[in-house]
């Protein structure tokens, strides 16, 4: 693992991708409350934890400490804003215990899994070779698309495509609040529980109130992305010399 690291980044963050997919495609085939899919979150998610700690690349990744600027990142309110969207209709629990336990715990390290490669792996990867703008729109894009998932796991396409959408916009919030912060951590506890409080989501709540959610969403991301990119300094862990130093 660690020579396809060395060789190229890119490869590495793709075979992360591939592996991640695919697995989660069969998995989620089983439940979100199925033990089977927890063992096969706690498996992936250990060995890529276990991974960057061996090779001395926490900091690197985002994954040494919490944000020294949150005053300047505004403490992430639009993060946690966001994740509060799933709860707005009220709160239905979808299982009965101890499903609720497995599926909440999954959509946890969901949330860790799919930040460490796509915001880690995938954005590092790409911002060591090209530019800052294309980092963060590959990144982005590449997690919405990877939603199209939910296809073969018994959603509707018109159900998948808003998915998708606001995985997209979801995407680009996360990226750029990593990329300014240095940190991955509020990422991290931002998607996490974002999934987990899908777990308790009401299902029925009315279209209307969706389609505000996602209008909502959208205006808090546009605006957040607007003010980072204006007034907050890219974190000095970004800069290429620091990146060159921690990966070789």
């Amino acid at each position: 693992m660690l020579k396809l690291f060395k060789k190229s980044e890119i490869l590495f963050a793709v075979f992360w991708i591939v592996l991640y997919t695919v697995s989660m495609g069969n998995l989620r085939n089983l439940g979100d409350d199925s033990p089977f899919m927890l063992a096969g979150l706690i498996v992936i998610s250990a060995l890529m934890f276990l991974f960057v700690r061996k090779n001395g690349l926490s900091e690197y990744y985002g994954l040494s400490s919490w944000s020294e600027n949150c005053r300047t990142m505004l403490w992430f309110l639009p993060l946690w804003i966001v994740a509060s969207f799933n709860l707005w209709a009220g709160i239905s629990p979808k299982y009965s215990l101890p499903g609720l336990i497995f599926a909440a715990v999954s959509m946890a390290l969901v949330g860790f899994a799919e930040e460490l490669i796509f915001r880690g792996f995938l954005f590092r990867a790409m911002l060591r070779d090209g530019d800052a703008r294309t980092a963060i729109v590959v990144s982005s894009v590449t997690f919405g698309i990877g939603h199209m998932i939910n296809l073969f796991t018994g959603h509707e396409f018109a159900e998948t495509l808003m998915q998708v959408i606001f995985a997209i916009a979801y995407g680009f919030l996360v990226t750029m609040a990593f990329y300014k912060s240095g940190s991955l951590i509020p990422c991290i506890l931002s998607h996490s529980l974002t999934d987990i409080f899908s777990v308790f989501a009401n299902e029925d709540a009315p279209a209307l109130l969706n389609w505000i959610t996602h209008a909502v969403m959208l205006a808090v991301t546009v605006i957040y992305v607007i003010y980072l990119s204006k007034r907050v300094r890219t974190h000095q862990s970004f800069d290429p010399a620091v990146q060159e130093s921690h990966t070789t």
